[in-house]
């Protein structure tokens, strides 16, 4: 594998994100699935984010997640605070407005947020191994004070990580690998899922407190969900230009976080981004975050590192990264 010679490396300033149609994602026939994988390498080599369609997650699973996460959202603070993220070990739960803080520079994110990672849906006798450094259950709101809110989250969140699973393989192939390359390092769907609720601002733009500010993301990749309509989320292309990723009905966004980027020494990329709500009403998000099992190394691939191109990161676990970046986020807030 020589990625780097292949020429889709080179750093050209993109001015859209890349539409994918996923329908051969399972084909039979492996020249499908081949090129297939040739499309989301020129993506994740060029831009870092694309765009899926066929995506098989239900239409009434994301409605009945939008519904529950706006019920959520509703509820006086003083019962969302109930949940506060500082009661649990591993920052799950309610996440208040302005606590966060992805971007270093700034003054916080214009943002509220609910976070939770794997559980079982209820009924289910399915267990997983111990996360290690990133273990802690999820905490809910009470099911008196948004009914039905636990289980429409995990039914998406859940359909969100089988999607995730299913493009490990097409990673792979992007790669030059086997496309069995990732399964032993994705075992456990180490995946955290947020729901996003962002308060319209006004006046002008002041990029230190905006509703996230500039940042790339930690995991493998993100699948995200915007609401229709609602234009918030750019992307940093090479000529430091903010490119619009409005949402397109029938899709989610896909972009490559810093495992990636770690695993690759850079030849994948992880762009940062960020959102502005400037609509004048609420917007709503679902970003789901898939990462390698936390107990992963993240030694760069073969072929990714070479004398012209030497090693560019510490070298860490899966979880140690992830654990590092959130409490980098949510200090001092």
């Amino acid at each position: 594998m020589n990625l780097v010679e292949s020429g889709l490396e080179k750093n050209k300033a993109f001015q859209e994100v890349p539409v994918i149609d996923l329908q051969n994602l399972n084909s039979e026939d492996p020249a499908q699935r081949a090129y297939l994988a040739q499309v989301v390498k020129d993506a994740c080599m060029r831009v870092g984010f694309f765009y899926v369609k066929n995506h098989e997650i239900p239409e009434t699973v994301i409605d009945n997640t939008f519904a529950a996460a706006k019920d959520f959202f509703d509820l006086p603070l003083e019962k969302k605070m109930i949940i506060d993220h500082k009661r649990s070990s591993n920052f799950k739960g309610y996440i208040p407005l302005l606590s966060g803080n992805n971007n270093p520079d700034g003054a916080g994110d214009v943002q509220e947020g609910f976070e939770f990672g794997w559980e079982p849906m209820q009924g289910s006798s399915k267990a997983r191994l111990e996360d290690g450094i990133m273990a802690g259950a999820n905490i809910w709101p009470s099911e008196n004070d948004v009914p039905g809110f636990r289980n429409a989250a995990l039914q998406y969140y859940h359909a969100a990580t089988t999607l995730g699973k299913s493009l490990f393989p097409l990673f792979a192939l992007a790669l030059g690998l086997p496309e069995t390359f990732f399964d032993d390092k994705t075992q456990n769907s180490a995946a955290l899922m947020k729901l996003l609720h962002y308060p319209p601002q006004s006046g002008p733009v002041d990029e230190r407190t905006i509703g996230i500010g500039a940042h790339t993301d930690w995991e493998c990749f993100t699948i995200l969900w915007q609401e229709p309509g609602i234009q918030a989320l750019q992307v940093l292309n090479a000529e430091h230009q903010w490119v619009n990723a409005p949402p397109i009905p029938g899709t989610l966004v896909i972009n490559l976080g810093d495992q990636f980027a770690r695993w690759t020494n850079g030849i994948f990329k992880s762009t940062v981004h960020r959102a502005i709500n400037r609509s004048g009403v609420r917007r709503y998000s679902i970003p789901l975050f898939f990462g390698a099992d936390y107990n992963v190394r993240l030694d760069p691939i073969p072929g990714c590192v070479s004398t012209e191109r030497p090693l560019k990161y510490e070298i860490m676990t899966a979880g140690e990264h992830v654990k590092s970046r959130l409490q980098a986020t949510y200090s001092g807030h």
